[in-house]
């Protein structure tokens, strides 16, 4: 693995920890795609520090499991917007 990639991956790892964001809010934050953010956390990250890797899997399932009730909120938001903007 090069250099700068491991590096890279190491950089959103601590940022995930630190945070708990989800992997879109650091792709833009790194200005990364979410696939290149996705697979440094799930396949390089436990090549590169394993330890760092249980703890960012732990916020990510999380997050995945939080996914639906962020969605119906943002669709609620939607049409409460909707609603005043007639």
């Amino acid at each position: 693995m090069k250099g700068y990639i491991k590096e890279r991956t190491l950089q959103v790892a601590r940022y995930i920890s630190g945070t708990q964001e989800t992997i879109r809010q650091t792709a833009k934050v790194f200005n990364l795609s979410k696939s290149t953010v996705h697979n440094d956390l799930s396949k390089r990250l436990v090549v590169v520090d394993k330890e760092m890797y249980e703890q960012v899997k732990k916020i990510l399932d999380k997050n995945f499991e939080e996914k639906h009730i962020r969605g119906g909120q943002a669709t609620k938001n939607k049409f409460k917007e909707m609603e005043r903007a007639r």
